[in-house]
């Protein structure tokens, strides 16, 4: 009896399930990518520590830079722009609608988490918006292009599993900025008091004047009032409308917040989008005999730098540890957004993708694209909603937040890998 069970379990792990490969083999094909990102992290984290000190903070924030400003949106403009087109823009818009949805239903369940939780104050809105956004950019980019490097992987050859995956997540991040810079922004707003160190309360308040009785003092003070006063006729030139229609557009500009949604990877988005789906424009471009295609071939070959650089960066940010954050949020805090984001979210995002799928909103039989649909659910925290919260005056918390979710990812995208090779195949 008991020499029969591990026979019986090792005939579950061989045998070949519905797409042909066998439960080992799913495992091994999810594992591998995971695997090959934790091996690159390791060696910035060596690289970073100070027993190597190769890759110090400077650096990293210089190598951060370059893969923000330079490499990934090389890699956007290049493998967007060769796999768009006309008819595959309106097949693709589901991706960017996915986020949205993704965003939404992450935010639900984060506002259900903190609300059992409670998180410290001011930190309700915070631990909502650390479960509810995802990273839909950098760490789908790395899976993909780890998985597809793998010979025995599910999607086929190579180049064209790279350049899909590629291109359904790069089609995605226009869509993910501006989610980032308007609703997350908006949700990280500092409390009343004007700052997240609630225990500062005596720091000067950002807007001190709730009722107007302060701005009523200052217009009233002698010193404010003006020993000679000249009345300024109205000016009804053409000059005076070209300055109200610059202050218009200064005043959208400023509300909008589009000097920051306006980034080199949107703009690369934009630029691969328009050129690859203008026939006259991507015959000139992105074709192999295209007489600018060396522009094309000179932005793979920096993309294809983005991958480790990124993860030798991401590897040394974590050689600081969690920091002070961790202090001001709690373990109970922590825990619970880390549970919420790589538990609870992917789940919803599966039956989310599963009822798309069946109303016929998916091109027909694209694995790889259910397949980025459903990691769009499963990443771990937005790197880049650290970034906003550094903006609002929470950074520090976001950072700790950031090293724990990243540190349980490793473990959590495996799993979750593992069950969509075996939905999916």
């Amino acid at each position: 009896m008991m020499d029969r069970v591990p026979r019986l379990l090792m005939e579950v792990l061989t045998e070949p399930q519905r797409g042909g490969e066998s439960l080992l083999g799913s495992i091994k094909i999810a594992v591998l990518p995971i695997a090959k990102v934790f091996t690159m992290c390791f060696l910035g984290f060596l690289m970073a520590s100070k027993y190597v000190n190769i890759l110090p903070a400077n650096g990293r924030k210089l190598l951060n830079g370059l893969v923000f400003s330079l490499l990934l949106p090389c890699l956007i403009f290049s493998q967007l722009g060769q796999a768009i087109t006309y008819e595959k823009l309106l097949q693709w818009w589901f991706i960017p609608v996915n986020i949205v949805i993704a965003t939404i239903s992450g935010s639900i369940i984060g506002c259900i988490v903190a609300s059992i939780v409670r998180p410290p104050y001011p930190y309700f809105k915070f631990t909502v918006v650390q479960i509810g956004i995802g990273n839909i950019g950098n760490v789908p980019l790395v899976l993909i292009a780890a998985l597809c490097r793998d010979k025995s992987n599910p999607f086929g050859d190579y180049e064209i599993c790279s350049r899909d995956g590629n291109a359904y997540i790069s089609f995605g991040q226009w869509v993910g900025a501006i989610v980032l810079y308007t609703y997350v922004f908006n949700m990280l707003k500092p409390p009343r008091e004007g700052t997240f160190d609630v225990q500062d309360a005596n720091l000067p308040i950002k807007n001190p004047n709730r009722d107007g009785s302060q701005s009523h003092l200052t217009a009233s003070s002698p010193e404010q009032v003006p020993l000679l006063t000249t009345d300024v006729a109205p000016a009804d030139s053409s000059g005076s409308k070209k300055e109200k229609v610059k202050e218009f557009f200064n005043f959208l500009y400023e509300k909008l917040k589009l000097k920051q949604i306006i980034q080199p990877p949107i703009i690369a988005s934009v630029l691969a989008i328009i050129i690859g789906c203008v026939p006259i424009l991507r015959r000139q471009v992105f074709t192999s005999d295209a007489p600018l295609y060396f522009f094309t071939d000179s932005c793979l070959i920096l993309g294809d730098a983005m991958i480790p650089c990124i993860l030798l960066a991401l590897g040394g940010n974590l050689v600081d540890g969690p920091g002070p954050g961790s202090s001001k949020l709690g373990l109970r805090t922590t825990a619970a957004i880390v549970f919420g984001r790589l538990v609870l979210v992917p789940p919803t995002g599966l039956g989310i993708v599963m009822l798309a799928d069946k109303l016929g909103f998916l091109p027909a039989g694209d694995k790889m694209f259910r397949f980025v649909l459903l990691l769009q659910h499963t990443m771990p925290t937005s790197v880049l909603s650290g970034a906003v919260a550094n903006l609002r005056g929470c950074g520090k918390e976001a950072a700790a937040v950031l090293f724990w979710v990243h540190i349980f990812a490793i473990f959590s995208m495996a799993g979750w890998i593992i069950l969509y090779l075996n939905i999916l195949f």
